[in-house]
């Protein structure tokens, strides 16, 4: 018994000393919107916001955002009728972006839910149109920055429905954005790009100073002369060191065999825009979604501290290590 009591003495001990971590949910106001529901370890911070769509507002390690935010539209809300505006933040939506018709009610007010020590859900109104609903539910780990973003998409409607996933998440602009290319792309350097107010889509674009490819990965480097870019990159992560030392990296599922439905069937897209913002944006296959069926699109965020290299050389073994240890 003196033994049994000496052991749980030791591990009160140790659990004072190194701390027991765990995830805190709160709902709480923030950039100007109530409803809003934070989930929060000792490392990250994650707001979702239900006000506008179903986002994420702040993705944080130690106060710093990795998300774009224009402060000028906080608090801002939407009703049908109104011009669209854009939103900051962790965005998703779903397509294929050049098929699927307008999507007004994923714009608007959804419902908030804390679905467990660590889960929270948002959840649209379902969309007529579209017949469709959408369900998203994030996991925060209790120990990591590990945040799992869940995209459900529910046939509401009495016939099939093709859709796929599409994520469109606003980092902060300026940083330097890696996507590794497929080696067997049928695109002679691996990516295509929009022109801009153009139809048009170049397969095979010029050599430019902010654009680099190394060790078969796509190095954006700053202001592009196209900001929107298409890659058929089957790796299934894209990275970003913003210029304020944080590393954000998502990881997905990129190589199924099924159908991508954009244009290139691209399995990933970025859009650099200027120093403003950099929309990271991995794409889902489209699903056939059957009357009352739900698919599912899992996308892995983490965030660490990583210096910004001042000469734009990042070391991408090391990014590449840390990338395959993450699960």
């Amino acid at each position: 018994m003196t033994n049994q009591y000496a052991l749980f003495t030791i591990f009160i001990l140790l659990l004072f000393n190194f701390g027991f971590s765990q995830v805190c949910i709160n709902r709480i106001s923030a950039f100007g919107y109530d409803n809003c529901i934070e989930l929060k370890n000792d490392k990250v911070s994650v707001i979702l916001d239900p006000n506008v769509g179903g986002r994420v507002l702040a993705y944080q390690l130690n106060g710093k955002n990795i998300l774009f935010e224009n402060t000028s539209l906080n608090g801002k809300t939407w009703r049908k009728g109104e011009p669209k505006f854009e939103v900051s933040g962790g965005r998703f939506d779903i397509g294929p972006e050049k098929t699927t018709p307008e999507r007004e009610s994923f714009f608007t007010t959804w419902k908030a839910e804390i679905t467990g020590k660590n889960s929270a859900r948002l959840t649209s109104p379902i969309d007529s149109l579209l017949g469709v609903q959408l369900i998203r539910d994030f996991i925060l780990s209790d120990d990591s920055s590990h945040l799992q973003c869940i995209q459900h998409i529910k046939n509401t409607s009495e016939i099939v429905k093709d859709y796929a996933h599409w994520s469109r998440t606003f980092a902060k602009g300026g940083g330097i954005c890696l996507i590794p290319l497929n080696p067997h792309s049928r695109l002679p350097k691996g990516y295509a790009m929009y022109q801009l107010n153009t139809n048009l889509l170049n397969y095979n674009p010029s050599e430019e100073v902010n654009l680099r490819t190394r060790e078969g990965i796509l190095e954006i480097l700053g202001t592009p002369s196209q900001p929107k870019f298409v890659m058929d990159s089957n790796v299934g992560w894209i990275a970003y060191n913003s210029k304020d030392d944080l590393l954000f990296i998502k990881k997905f599922k990129a190589n199924e065999p099924k159908i991508y439905g954009d244009i290139l069937s691209n399995q990933v897209s970025i859009w650099y825009y200027k120093e403003e913002k950099c929309e990271i944006e991995p794409i889902g296959p489209i699903e056939s979604i059957q009357p009352g069926e739900t698919v599912s699109f899992t996308e892995d965020w983490w965030l660490m501290n990583h210096e910004y290299p001042k000469d734009k050389k990042i070391n991408l073994k090391k990014i590449t290590t840390i990338i395959n240890t993450l699960h």
